[in-house]
């Protein structure tokens, strides 16, 4: 029997059912449909510190702190798809985000500098992410990020959801083409995998 394809979804606003949840929703919603299991974190209600920049790495690419952020490591490694929703802050990702991005600093030096970990399970990335202006040097600001990460953790760069011009609570309903658009990734990540398989 096949297993479940498994996502794991990272909220990185510290707002809770503002746009960016709005839009991680509707993705979600139309991946449970299709069959997937989720796992979702709320960041800003997780107790965790940002990156120490241990002298005293364990060297395995694993990191030693013993925080919330030991929750999200396991399953990162089990999932089909990671999906970030953050909005922009000061022209890229949220500190909510870039805290647990910068969490991963050990898994980079064990992939790319000492050799000691190594991604067995390939994953589908989704970046989903709203701004109150229209800057698109912001959103590519924040892509630049989230790609470095996504290709720490193992993932493919697949799907971006950018909405701009989007600053109050629920102003994202007012654009049904991005919540859509959420829909649409959520069904496609789900159909892809069993194309592959």
């Amino acid at each position: 029997m096949r297993s479940p394809f498994r996502i794991l979804a990272v909220l990185a606003s510290p707002r809770r059912g503002g746009n960016s949840e709005v839009l991680l929703n509707a993705c979600l919603e139309e991946a449970v449909k299709m069959g997937a299991h989720v796992d979702t974190f709320f960041l800003n209600s997780m107790k965790f510190v940002p990156c120490q920049e241990c002298p005293d790495i364990t060297g395995d690419g694993r990191c030693k702190l013993k925080d919330e952020m030991q929750k999200i490591y396991p399953l990162m490694e089990q999932a089909d798809a990671v999906i970030l929703a953050s909005p922009i802050f000061f022209g890229s990702v949220s500190a909510q985000a870039k805290m647990m991005i910068d969490r991963f600093q050990c898994q980079w030096l064990g992939i790319y500098m000492l050799k000691t970990y190594k991604n067995n399970k390939r994953k589908q990335g989704v970046f989903i992410s709203v701004e109150g202006s229209d800057r698109k040097d912001f959103f590519e600001n924040a892509r630049s990020v989230v790609k470095n990460f996504f290709a720490t953790v193992g993932a493919s760069y697949k799907y971006e959801l950018f909405c701009p011009g989007v600053d109050e609570k629920g102003a994202v309903q007012k654009h049904p083409e991005c919540i859509k658009k959420a829909r649409d990734i959520g069904r496609l990540l789900v159909e892809n995998s069993r194309e592959a398989g």
